[in-house]
């Protein structure tokens, strides 16, 4: 089947747009006046790039066998470090329009360097103390969210400037600029998985390490790279988190991370690794926005939110191992 062939993972691509029209059709019918609204999905726009960033980093984590539980810790601390920045540096001045796009600029390139020496460190952990993924990621989870603990002193960082609140909430011809931002990292990411070979390797390397190791691929190098490219994207996340709130916290998007993992095995990442795809994850991280706005439409408990989050993982975790046995046994 052409469509088949064009999504290029089995059923799962149209299995989640069946489930993003079913989620879209079943909120239409219960709160049409709501959920077809403008203004609903114009705060889907801004709001799931973020999320969605944040899976993708999940997702490639997941393609070496492990995972990175770091990375909201990474976001909000990345934001945190440029905020600081900034009102450290603009404090009682007034300052050009240029002047303070270059300030954004260098709060940019510090927020990025962050998430590249925070991969650096998870990476370092994982590959050189053989410290399992789940548990050197854990650490630094706690590790980053302290850091943010101390800088702020617990309280929002607040003071950013227009620019930077312009790329969680501008427009450029008419389109939302985290939207416009989140295409250009998908569809990078998606063209490094895909056509380099450094996706090509980590895929083998999750898929079968030891056909890794014997086809010469350095094992150790290509996850430390991969857990470089999670942190990079995960400030990246960041960035667009605290220019959206126009404030950086220590617990910004705690939520975030249940989902990123939930949008990474609903989109066709293997947990085991050796699989995932971009335009998977986009496709669930859509079904699941649209899901979660109907749901604060129709005012559902925060806590049994994600308790339906945490079952319904669990859920497809079950269902893709049936899925996984049933393949291997025909």
């Amino acid at each position: 089947m052409n469509v088949k062939r064009f999504a290029n993972v089995d059923n799962n691509i149209l299995q989640l747009l069946a489930v993003t029209a079913l989620v879209f059709a079943t909120m239409s019918i219960l709160e049409p006046g709501k959920f077809l609204r403008y203004y609903n999905f114009e705060s889907i726009f801004y709001t799931f790039p973020e999320l969605g960033i944040l899976s993708i980093a999940m997702m490639i984590s997941m393609l070496t066998g492990g995972i990175d539980l770091s990375v909201v810790g990474v976001a909000n601390l990345s934001g945190i470090l440029a905020g600081v920045f900034f009102v450290n540096l603009t404090k009682g001045q007034t300052l050009s329009p240029e002047a303070m796009l270059l300030y954004v600029l260098a709060g940019i390139l510090l927020a990025l360097s962050v998430g590249i020496m925070a991969g650096a460190i998870n990476g370092f952990l994982i590959t050189k103390l053989r410290i399992t993924p789940i548990l050197a990621t854990m650490g630094t989870a706690q590790l980053f969210t302290g850091i943010c603990l101390v800088i702020s002193g617990g309280p929002a960082i607040v003071g950013f400037p227009a620019y930077w609140a312009f790329i969680g909430n501008g427009k450029v011809l008419g389109v939302a600029f985290p939207l416009v931002i989140f295409v250009f990292v998908a569809a990078g990411v998606a063209f490094l998985l895909g056509r380099t070979l450094i996706g090509v390797n980590l895929m083998l390397i999750g898929a079968n390490p030891k056909a890794a190791v014997f086809a010469g691929i350095r094992t150790a190098r290509m996850v430390f790279v991969s857990y470089l490219l999670t942190g990079v994207l995960a400030s990246i996340a960041g960035i667009i988190l605290s220019g959206r709130a126009n404030a950086a916290k220590s617990d910004y998007g705690a939520s975030y991370l249940l989902q990123a993992v939930l949008i990474s095995v609903l989109g066709g990442t293997n947990p085991a690794g050796g699989f995932g795809s971009v335009l998977g994850v986009t496709i669930a991280v859509i079904a699941l926005m649209l899901l979660s706005s109907g749901f604060q439409i129709m005012r559902f408990s925060n806590h049994l939110i994600d308790f339906i989050w945490g079952a319904f993982l669990l859920l497809i975790m079950v269902v893709n191992y049936y899925n996984n046995t049933k393949r291997q046994n025909q």
